[in-house]
């Protein structure tokens, strides 16, 4: 009988890859620069008020709740603007105060997403609610970091579609990057690990990728290693031109949402200026409120589909 492999026996022969899209929702990317599809928020709420004392919940200041989530609120309607689905994920309990920095909950692949793990006490958790997000959303979780591994998604970048770099840090440590490795080399992908220099948080934060040859890096900051390894794939890597507009406006926590198209936070007209000056199209919103958290648009944003060209 069929059931037992006999007469009317059909084997799958699709990979997974192969279905997304029909079996599985639509999901994936191989690059940080590619038209962006669709991502996935949180909208923020009254837990961004749930402590008097920033340290405790690992942010810079006191956040005014509603103020922010108005902001987020318009950078999600920015993404709509742009034709991005935009998707959200919803706690079934009162949420972390940090659960609006999405990016550093997961990391998507060709083949789905490879679910993190939060390396703070305060943020253990998160990447439950991001899981049943996407089981919602039929995205598959091609791993989840396990044991006592820690990565968080902001850590990680496409530089081609065959290679990833990682950054070793406080966020990221080499348990979650063998884990992560190992999936990844499954898949046909080589990764580079670079360290963080200390007093740092992702290596979102010291390098974005605007387009197949373009990439915007920290002077002082990003690792030797990650700019010769871009340099090898023929990226033309500039240097923001005003450290203080990277540090107080986060003018580096941008997303590219196609080629040399950006959205990035409102007030920075130096590294503006500097982008333009190389070809990059910039939306503004305003995030500052948000930005007390100690993140800007890079951060509140899950990547969960790229279109390839």
């Amino acid at each position: 009988m069929a059931a037992y492999g006999g007469r009317g026996w059909q084997p799958r022969q699709t990979s997974l890859r192969e279905e997304l899209g029909t079996i599985w929702g639509c999901c994936g990317i191989a690059g940080e620069w590619q038209p962006l599809k669709a991502v996935l928020l949180h909208r923020p709420g009254r837990e961004l008020s749930c402590s008097p004392d920033p340290d405790e919940v690992q942010m810079l200041q006191e956040v005014d709740w509603r103020r922010a989530r108005s902001q987020h609120d318009t950078l999600a309607q920015a993404y709509r603007d742009s034709g991005v689905r935009v998707d959200y994920l919803e706690p079934e309990i009162d949420p972390s105060p940090n659960q609006m920095f999405v990016a550093d909950l997961f990391f998507a692949t060709p083949e789905g997403v490879i679910l993190g793990r939060p390396a703070s006490k305060v943020r253990a958790g998160e990447e439950r609610w991001v899981a049943a997000a996407l089981a919602r959303l039929g995205v598959p979780v091609v791993r989840s970091i396990s044991g006592r591994g820690t990565f968080e998604g902001a850590d990680a970048m496409w530089i081609t579609s065959r290679k990833v770099i990682i950054g070793r840090g406080l966020r990221t440590n080499d348990e979650g990057i063998a884990q992560l490795t190992a999936v990844l080399a499954q898949m046909g992908v080589e990764t580079l690990v670079v360290d963080m220099p200390f007093g740092t948080m992702h290596l979102m934060g010291m390098l974005r990728i605007v387009d197949r040859d373009l990439a915007v890096a920290w002077p002082t900051r990003l690792a030797h290693a990650a700019v010769k390894a871009l340099e090898a794939e023929d990226f033309e890597v500039v240097f923001l031109p005003d450290q203080k507009e990277a540090l107080e406006g986060f003018a580096l926590n941008f997303v590219t949402i196609a080629p040399r198209t950006i959205i990035m936070p409102d007030g920075n007209p130096n590294c503006r200026s500097f982008y333009q000056r190389h070809g990059i199209r910039c939306i503004t919103v305003q995030v500052d409120e948000l930005a007390k958290a100690a993140g800007a648009v890079g951060c509140l944003t899950g990547i969960l589909e790229r279109r390839p060209v």
